[in-house]
């Protein structure tokens, strides 16, 4: 199997939005009946979708896909995560296709599909189905303040593997992507990649994670400091970077956001992982975040610093620091609405209409008065 990659390339590939698309929503705003700005934020998403879809009215959007990415990390090791004594990151798997975990309760309530992949989930192959362990490198990855998290080869085909399920998702006519991941360790190992990135030292990037205590705190800190002093020899090559620093699943997801970007498939950030990803994929294509957007701030310093970079704001505030696509998703409703509203109202999806209800007796003056 060829795992090279000739990252060179994704700077001529990776297109910009179509501008016309988006002056054509601007245009059509103008045409409503309604206030200059009247609909905030919700103009400019439209007009980022117009530009997506490379059309204007836009089609609604009808296909989004939760997609998440899973891996375990060495560094989880030195127990710097609350999650890892309830249950490492199979379980959190297990949580997401039996539907019981808060994405896939989302996802159902706003008619998203959800997809995971294990890229490099530390359990057996044969614990989940086949759709979800196809595309897997490796079992975990190495503790990247003492050694690689991936081989170079490793590296190449977590990288290729996310490239392909971004053509999987634009084939299938996915239409907007909720990029998330499941991971024990991996806000340490996104902050070593944004830190590196960002020319920051380790208390600048390091984050309270899963909830960690003072103690563990300064644990991660150290880990990351130490992880640092290995990738800043590799900061000029991207895919050894994501071998000595990140994982499998920082690799697949960097491979997958810039293939959707060349797909012309719009995504949306979630939390730390995806963030320090698309600070890595930036490097590599720097067009490629006109095809993102970022759904909230988790609370993480490094993610903080890595939207800067990226120039992204985010979508709301809804407070939520888990991760696990939650926050991603909680924007979908903001984007339908921003592609409903410019679309043709023919276009626009009709929801059921309610069955009728028996008006409820309310307590008249009367009766209030009686009781007393």
């Amino acid at each position: 199997m060829d795992t090279t990659v000739d990252l060179d390339t994704f700077s001529s590939l990776v297109e910009r939005p179509d501008e016309g698309a988006r002056r054509g929503a601007e245009e059509r705003w103008q045409q409503l009946a309604m206030p200059r700005g009247g609909l905030g934020r919700l103009q400019e998403l439209g007009a980022w979708l117009a530009s997506a879809q490379g059309e204007a009215p836009i089609r609604p959007l009808t296909g989004a896909r939760v997609l998440l990415f899973a891996a375990d990390h060495g560094v989880a090791s030195l127990g710097i995560s609350t999650l890892q004594p309830r249950g490492g990151t199979a379980d959190r798997v297990r949580a997401v296709l039996d539907g019981t975990a808060p994405v896939a309760v989302l996802a159902r309530r706003y008619g998203a599909d959800v997809r995971v992949v294990d890229i490099a989930v530390d359990a057996a192959p044969d614990e989940f189905p086949e759709e979800v362990v196809r595309h897997r490198v490796r079992r975990g990855s190495g503790r990247i303040d003492v050694e690689d998290a991936l081989t170079a080869e490793e590296a190449a085909r977590a990288f290729r593997a996310g490239m392909a399920v971004a053509d999987e998702e634009a084939d299938a006519g996915t239409d907007l992507v909720l990029l998330g991941d499941l991971g024990v360790g991996s806000t340490t190992v996104a902050a070593v990649l944004i830190g590196a990135l960002c020319g920051t030292d380790a208390a600048a990037v390091t984050g309270r994670g899963s909830g960690v205590d003072d103690r563990t705190w300064m644990v991660k800190c150290a880990t990351i400091r130490d992880a640092l002093r290995r990738a800043r020899p590799v900061l000029g090559d991207q895919l050894a970077l994501l071998a000595a620093s990140g994982g499998a699943d920082f690799a697949a997801i960097t491979g997958f956001l810039l293939q959707a970007a060349v797909r012309k498939l719009p995504v949306v950030l979630d939390g730390v992982v995806s963030a320090a990803c698309a600070l890595v994929a930036q490097r590599i294509a720097f067009r490629a975040p006109e095809w993102w957007r970022a759904s909230a701030l988790t609370g993480e310093p490094a993610q903080a610093k890595a939207y800067d970079r990226l120039t992204l704001a985010p979508l709301h505030e809804a407070g939520v620091t888990m991760g696990e696509g939650v926050s991603a998703v909680l924007a979908l409703p903001l984007l339908q609405a921003a592609g409903d509203t410019l679309a043709e109202p023919a276009a626009v999806p009709s929801a059921k209409p309610l069955p009728p209800r028996a008006p409820a007796k309310l307590p008249t003056a009367a009766d209030l008065l009686d009781r007393y």
